[in-house]
């Protein structure tokens, strides 16, 4: 008999203990999302996830101590492969690029209707990348600020097909399927990538993608 299949498991990080009962009353109900744990600020989130190992994390973005940047920063330096979702109140550029450029998936506020808060952990939990227009025009800027526009030309036609996929939200498991490569090579394309444009994630590299005419 076939195992059932594995929901998704999702830690909370929030200092308001009212956010995070919320988010879990309503997500409890949900067939194919399952809360692992909570955490109440960011030094304690990295602590978590790196016991749960979870595979999306709802994170607040100002939190006392340790904060919502901080903790993505320190869960990359960790290599903790969880997706993490923004959730906040702030709507400001400046509290919410900073997240992103640290490695978030994307973000979403806090009075999120809970049907789209649930389709946005499985959205990144597919491999997408959550970003509002306002934000990704910024993030745009800033790449362009920094020079990168000028170097695709110095991508392989193999490097090109892999951030076309990139920048359609793929993993690097569907990349591998659909180039029919390793994953362990489709990880040596994505540096590489990385690299030659002078990006720091995956959610840059997709922009620039798009920016581009790369892909989606």
């Amino acid at each position: 008999m076939a195992e059932p299949a594995r929901g998704i498991r999702v830690l909370l990080v929030d200092d308001h203990q009212v956010v995070r009962r919320g988010l879990r009353t309503f997500l409890e109900v949900q067939d194919d999302i399952e809360v692992v744990g909570e955490a109440a600020d960011g030094e304690e989130g990295v602590v978590r996830a790196e016991e749960l190992r979870p595979d999306v994390i709802l994170m607040d973005v100002k939190m006392p101590g340790t904060d919502g940047v901080e903790a993505l920063r320190r869960l990359r330096g960790l290599d903790n492969p969880a997706r993490v979702l923004v959730v906040t109140s702030f709507t400001e550029q400046r509290t919410v690029v900073p997240a992103l450029r640290a490695g978030a998936a994307g973000y979403v506020y806090k009075d999120v209707d809970p049907d789209a808060l649930a389709g946005a952990i499985r959205s990144v939990h597919a491999g997408h990348v959550l970003l509002q227009p306002e934000v990704a025009l910024a993030l745009l800027s800033q790449e362009e600020a920094g020079g990168g526009q000028g170097r695709g030309g110095s991508l392989t036609e193999r490097e090109r097909e892999v951030l076309a996929l990139i920048a359609d939200g793929r993993s690097n498991r569907e990349i591998a399927r659909a180039l029919i490569l390793s994953e362990k090579t489709v990880k040596t394309h994505v540096s590489n990538i990385l690299m030659k444009l002078d990006l720091a994630d995956r959610t840059q590299a997709a922009l620039w993608a798009v920016r581009h005419g790369i892909g989606a």
